[in-house]
């Protein structure tokens, strides 16, 4: 059975594109803070107290500002990744 990683892969003479090898980080950062967000939701809407629901909202708040912090950087790394791609 093959399995899927985010690690990078060697390129042909055993080192890894640093360049790749941050790209595949921030999409790793990126399923970590999407597995926290759903984990907040679902406090939210199971939770059994005020206190603790609310906590979640807040917790939501921080998650989705850091998620779309991220998602700038991803997209940016992924011009970059374009053939052709301006540097400036």
């Amino acid at each position: 059975m093959r399995t899927v990683s985010n690690e990078p892969h060697a390129g042909p003479l055993g080192t890894a594109d640093p360049e790749e090898a941050a790209f595949l980080a921030l999409h790793a950062e990126r399923e970590e803070i999407e597995r926290s967000l759903a984990l907040a939701q679902v406090r939210q809407r199971f939770g059994q107290d005020d206190e603790e629901i609310e906590r979640a909202r807040a917790e939501e708040r921080e998650l989705l500002l850091s998620l779309d912090r991220l998602m700038t950087r991803i997209r940016a790394a992924e011009y970059k990744r374009q053939p052709g791609a301006r540097r400036w």
